[in-house]
């Protein structure tokens, strides 16, 4: 793939995460090769940081220092001498965002785990937001305002291998281990998990194995994966972040949750989008199928992630926590939710 056609098969997932279109289109106009894709988002992502620092105020501050952080992490997905470097940057960027703009958002880590719960103490439910193959917390801070916006608290991580974990750990296909030591620190006995992309996998395991999952949804996550006809950027991330190529193959071989879905309970959303056709990878129908509540929601014009339909399915998905964990639709958000 040249440069231009990575730069466009980006599109959604970039603007998707909150980066504003005219601005990616600024940043990556004029890449020659994809290897100038990293170099050239870090130094989007340091511009902002140089804008916080100049800022006017510290909610201004901490907007750049969000939009730094969804830079920082965006230049990891392509190949990057430096991508361990941008992870950490983005992390700390938004570390730096939220102690600023909210000052009770609260750093959570542990065994396999790092994140921030941000929301009201008294929050009626928690939703933990778990991230794919190779995306991160700071991809999702709409889908974590969404949530916000509906009084919810949230807890947006980084698993084995993902975000500011992915220098230091590889990929387990044992997720439900590490959201359960999470759910101990978070010390809360009923909650909500969505998962995004590989995410989404996890996501199902996880409900389907912990009993303390009383709501779920996946976006675009895979009910099952074939590895020999996983396109080659695919597995090579996931050799990558696996730490070797047996370890990817046995990783995806365990990707199948044929026997897993019957045993999930709790009320469950699945979202695909119809133009998300990757080979390899079984999308999500099956699973809403065999769940005993599950409800599947396919949007035929959106991408892998949604990032081109987010108001087909972002703000229904919202509303599913709010209904399963509260019983409503929520109330206002804070008025710094980013």
């Amino acid at each position: 793939m040249n440069a231009p056609e990575f730069v466009a098969a980006q599109w959604t997932r970039a603007t998707g995460a909150g980066v504003d279109p005219h601005e990616y289109r600024r940043v990556t106009a004029g890449l020659t090769a994809v290897a100038d894709w990293g170099p050239s988002l870090s130094r989007a992502a340091d511009a902002c940081v140089e804008r916080a620092e100049r800022a006017g105020s510290p909610v201004s501050a901490g907007e750049h220092l969000l939009m730094a952080a969804r830079w920082y992490h965006l230049a990891t997905l392509a190949p990057y001498a430096e991508a361990s470097r941008a992870a950490a940057r983005a992390d700390g960027a938004l570390s730096r965002a939220l102690t600023v703009l909210e000052p009770d958002a609260r750093r959570v880590d542990g065994e396999g785990f790092t994140g921030w719960l941000r929301g009201p103490a008294d929050a009626p439910g928690t939703v933990v937001v778990v991230p794919g193959l190779d995306s991160a917390k700071e991809e999702f801070l709409g889908l974590a305002s969404a949530l916000l916006a509906r009084g919810l608290a949230v807890y947006a991580m980084d698993g084995p291998g993902q975000g500011a974990l992915t220098a230091t750990t590889t990929l387990t296909p044992d997720y439900e281990q590490v959201v359960g030591r999470a759910l101990d620190a978070l010390g809360v006995a009923r909650v909500g998990l969505v998962g995004l992309s590989l995410g989404g996998y996890y996501a199902a395991r996880t409900a389907a194995l912990e009993p303390r999952v009383a709501a779920v949804a996946t976006v675009s996550g895979p009910f099952r994966l074939d590895w020999s006809e996983l396109p080659r950027p695919v597995r090579d991330i996931m050799t990558e972040r696996a730490g070797g190529a047996d370890a990817a193959r046995a990783f995806a071989r365990r990707v199948d949750l044929t026997d897993l879905a019957p045993r999930i309970t709790a009320p469950l959303l699945v979202v695909d989008g119809g133009r998300d056709v990757i080979p390899g990878v079984t999308n999500g129908e099956p699973l809403a199928r065999l769940a005993p509540h599950g409800t599947h929601l396919s949007v035929p014009h959106g991408d892998h992630l949604l990032g081109n339909a987010r108001g087909d399915w972002l703000f229904p998905l919202a509303d599913h926590f709010a209904h399963t964990l509260t019983g409503a639709a929520g109330r206002a958000a804070p008025d710094n939710a980013p």
